[in-house]
């Protein structure tokens, strides 16, 4: 069975490492190992999820997956607003698609406790 949240957040990382290493060509590091660590953080949350150990410990991982997805859009924020830094128009749009599914399933879960 297809696992949305799973597949899209594999492809948002994968996003994230090719605009991460962009970033680097153009030396711009502080920026890529920040984004680095908190987009390809989404996914790894994510995974974890599908095999928590209570409904509680579900709920908790979603969340740090959306902090992360949170501090993910902050710097591509940055990169968008800066004129030295490159822009990635998909790759944002991708991060929004991604919160959407995961503000869901977020507020679908605590209602459900």
């Amino acid at each position: 069975m297809k696992n949305v949240v799973v597949e899209k957040s594999i492809e948002v990382a994968l996003l994230i490492i090719e605009f991460c290493e962009i970033l680097e060509k153009n030396k711009k590091f502080v920026i890529a190992r920040q984004l680095l660590k908190s987009g390809t953080s989404i996914g790894a949350n994510v995974h974890e999820a599908q095999n928590a150990e209570s409904k509680s410990d579900f709920i908790h991982k979603i969340k740090i997956a959306t902090k992360e997805l949170e501090e993910t859009k902050y710097w591509l924020i940055l990169c968008d607003k800066s004129k030295s830094y490159p822009n990635n128009i998909e790759l944002q749009n991708k991060v929004k698609e991604l919160g959407l599914i995961l503000y869901k399933i977020l507020s679908t879960s605590i209602k459900s406790r």
